[in-house]
């Protein structure tokens, strides 16, 4: 009862902030909430979390250095948070993205053969998937349900309306799911910077962590490509997407050593760029 008024509580706020944000419009509302987040996020519990993983990321970062990433991620988060209402502009034209490695999707368009694209919770995360579709790929994407389930509906209908409409929730029946999809030639796109029960212990940054094995399942089993994609926000507020060179489950001897290799990439994605990155996430617990 105390968390059901609870999650009430914050799915009113939450709404009556993105009610906000699509009347005062887009320039204005990340203006807005980019602020907002950094000056309420010293206050969220995340922090010592943050801190935690700021220190496994780097143990030499310097305070000042440690301030700027948060800072800078606090601001991404209230951008990506408001862009959610305004996903139906992005859909609609492309002048807000540079595309970066479109050669590497060729064969994919050409040969209709499914791959398993990957990637983290960098910049505003959503508009990779939908560039994919826009690029005449059929997609499904697995993700994983908000813990509050009065604001779950309204992500699930954004999602399927303007990012992607092959929806897959994580779990053991996401992965038949997932099968199913690749059965009908549909590629599979999916976040591997998350912690997972279900996952394998694998080093990232020098540390375990719990990983999914799910992406190198899927290639090696069915012999899928797959291709990494990196987002990152622009000063300009713009975006730039980067398609990444595939990956040959042919070249590793089983799933965890697959496994390795997809974080040895996540890692550097996240060195390109730590200031996008959302570290609030309890991902070596």
């Amino acid at each position: 009862m105390i968390k059901s008024l609870k999650y009430l509580i914050q799915a009113i706020i939450v709404y009556f902030f993105l009610i906000l944000a699509r009347l005062i419009g887009l320039t204005l509302s990340r203006y807005l909430f980019s602020n907002l987040f950094l000056i309420l996020g010293k206050y969220f519990k995340s922090r010592k979390i943050v801190d935690q993983n700021l220190n496994i990321f780097n143990p030499r970062l310097q305070k000042k250095e440690k301030d700027i990433i948060v800072s800078q991620m606090w601001r991404n988060y209230g951008m990506t948070f408001v862009e959610y209402v305004f996903l139906n502009q992005f859909k609609k034209n492309e002048s807000h993205l540079e595309i970066i490695g479109e050669r590497n999707l060729k064969d994919i368009i050409s040969n209709k053969k499914p791959v398993i694209f990957v990637s983290g919770h960098f910049a505003n995360f959503e508009l990779m998937s939908m560039e994919i579709i826009r690029k005449k790929i059929n997609l499904a994407t697995i993700y994983r349900p908000l813990n509050n389930f009065f604001l779950n509906p309204l992500m699930e209908y954004l999602r399927r309306k303007y990012v992607c409409k092959y929806q897959i929730k994580k779990g053991i029946a996401g992965v038949k799911n997932a099968v199913n999809y690749i059965k009908k030639n549909y590629s599979v796109a999916l976040m591997i910077d998350q912690r997972v029960s279900e996952g394998e212990r694998i080093d990232l940054f020098k540390k375990s962590a719990l990983t999914t094995t799910l992406p190198a399942q899927l290639a090696m089993k069915y012999n899928l490509k797959i291709i990494p994609v990196f987002i990152e926000r622009r000063k300009n507020k713009n975006f730039k997407i980067e398609f990444y060179n595939e990956i040959l489950p042919t070249n590793f001897k089983d799933r965890t050593e697959l496994t390795k290799e997809l974080n040895k990439v996540l890692e550097k994605m996240i060195e390109r760029n730590p200031y996008q990155w959302i570290w609030t996430h309890n991902r070596w617990k």
